[in-house]
């Protein structure tokens, strides 16, 4: 079985449950690991959604949690299918074998253009927007060049490094992140690159709704999007606290490796990549770098259990805690992040339900969720 093959193994959602599956998402206060412990829990969005109001009741939430409704799915629905663009879930056969591994992976992503290129392996290269004339030239011929040993390029669609390896690895295959909805492309100066992006050239994907504009803090899931869907990072002219720095921190994270084109000290743009190498990241000055260390683990992730609805319940997954298990795991949680594994053990309280209480917890809104499944008190909820 080739690589491509392996990455395409999965079983289709049918429309009603990518219906309760994007209502779920996009209901206050459910983020992807929220969603993934609700339909384990439950079996199903469509029995969780109905147990939203109850679970954020018992959390300790002192309003009604906003539900997306079937109208609003189906109008985001169609809004999609009207711009030529589809969901797919975590479970199907389109969604990026390498993105499906990291840790609290979007539940569904929207996306345009050739779906061939999610199942693909994958090359992620970012940089610097004021990106220099050099950094453009080896940006483009790195996405050249890795197109040509059979990688897609995925950036984040932003000026200079990214649009350069975008625009060069146009014919081999790339992927564009985007930090809004589809239909929101941004910066407006790439509209023609992402015309031909949306034409089928390239694919573009997003976690955010369709007509979602962009604000500054949804660049960060973007960034996220591109680290979890590559085997590795290559960093171009990043300066310090840049994006590019945040992206290179979550491919690590996610166990990606990291490579860094080394720049002159005296050029702030180089601060970020010269950083990354003095922590590790690996030097990179030509695209035989990144083939030579990428070779072990180029086949694409072999699909672990996809995220798939229960087809039956037992009956068990709806047993409320008792209010001393609840105030257990509550009395065990603090404001710096604990692993669930140690609340489990300290509080003395069943994996089950634990994970229920915190799932109480974070649809009220009192629950801060943390890189690596580590979770902490809200005590600043508003």
């Amino acid at each position: 079985m080739s690589a491509g093959d392996e990455g395409r193994r999965g079983v289709p959602l049918s429309d009603r449950q990518r219906l309760n599956w994007l209502r779920l998402i996009r209901s206050d206060n459910v983020g992807p690991v929220t969603f993934r412990d609700l339909i384990n829990h439950f079996g199903s969005a469509e029995t969780a959604i109905e147990q939203l109001p109850e679970l954020s009741r018992r959390g300790g939430s002192a309003r009604s949690i906003r539900v997306a409704s079937v109208d609003d799915a189906e109008r985001e629905l169609e809004a999609a299918r009207k711009f030529g663009a589809v969901f797919i879930g975590i479970g199907e056969p389109d969604y990026p074998p390498a993105l499906r591994r990291i840790d609290g992976a979007p539940p569904l992503i929207a996306a345009i253009g050739d779906l061939a290129l999610a199942t693909r392996a994958s090359v992620g290269i970012v940089g610097a927007r004021n990106a220099s004339v050099s950094g453009a030239k080896m940006a483009a011929r790195m996405a050249r060049e890795l197109g040509a040993a059979g990688y897609v390029i995925v950036s984040g669609f932003a000026r200079g490094i990214d649009a350069a390896a975008h625009r060069a690895s146009m014919e081999s295959g790339t992927i564009a992140a985007l930090a809004g909805g589809l239909d929101q492309p941004y910066p407006p100066e790439n509209a023609e690159l992402y015309s031909e992006i949306c034409a089928g050239n390239g694919l573009a994907i997003s976690e955010m709704p369709m007509g979602w504009e962009p604000r500054a803090r949804d660049f960060p899931r973007r960034n996220r999007l591109i680290a979890g869907v590559a085997l590795g990072l290559v960093v171009i002219e990043a300066a310090e606290r840049s994006g590019s720095l945040i992206t290179a921190r979550r491919a690590a994270d996610f166990g990606r490796l990291v490579f860094a084109v080394p720049g002159s000290p005296l050029d702030p743009r180089a601060a970020g990549t010269n950083g990354l190498l003095k922590d590790g990241a690996i030097v990179t000055t030509a695209s035989g770098d990144v083939i030579d260390a990428l070779a072990p683990s180029s086949r694409l992730f072999p699909d672990d259990e996809p995220l798939l609805e229960e087809p039956e319940d037992d009956g068990a997954r709806f047993t409320e805690p008792h209010d001393d298990e609840r105030t257990r795991v509550i009395e065990a949680l603090g404001p710096s992040p604990a692993e669930i594994d140690d609340i489990i053990r300290h509080t003395g309280v069943p994996a089950q339900t634990v994970y229920l209480v915190l799932i109480e917890l974070d649809l009220a809104g009192r629950l801060h969720r943390h890189p690596g499944g580590m979770v902490s008190l809200a005590f600043d909820s508003d």
